[in-house]
């Protein structure tokens, strides 16, 4: 039987949807700080201050947790990535050094690496929640 692009597209939703939340999260927690702060002794930092990574970080896993808790990983793994390296093309490309393209490939590299991880130990919860079958809690 041939899949034509209308019967793959439902199954790809859900990848785009979770990539979009990535691209979400990153223009609301990172996409707006685009400064270097420079200290007293000159050296600068930034832009990004670790508030903002931990809470794109923690935004993050709730997509991730829906996909991989329902079994489904290569969404869980795929979306985020995809979100996140598009988002840091868009916002690191007009870097005139040409080195974005290293972060870039950092980026997806390490969302990549850690999508799955995480992923993996949800998919690997016994109670990744919904209830199992027959098993009880006890009661309070």
């Amino acid at each position: 039987m041939r899949q034509g692009p209308l019967r793959t597209a439902p199954s790809l939703l859900p990848t785009l949807v979770t990539a979009g939340i990535s691209l979400a999260g990153w223009a609301a927690w990172l996409g707006w700080d685009q400064h270097r702060d420079i200290h007293p002794d000159g050296t600068t930092t930034g832009p990004y201050e670790a508030w903002q990574v931990i809470g794109l970080v923690l935004t993050l896993l709730v997509p991730l947790y829906w996909a991989a808790s329902r079994h489904r990983g290569t969404v869980a793994v795929l979306g985020p990535t995809m979100g996140l390296a598009v988002a840091a093309f868009y916002d690191w490309s007009d870097d005139a050094s040409g080195l974005y393209m290293v972060g870039v490939v950092m980026v997806t590299a390490g969302s990549l690496a850690a999508t799955a991880a995480v992923s993996a130990v949800i998919g690997a919860m016994p109670w990744n929640g919904r209830r199992a079958a027959g098993r009880q809690h006890p009661a309070s």
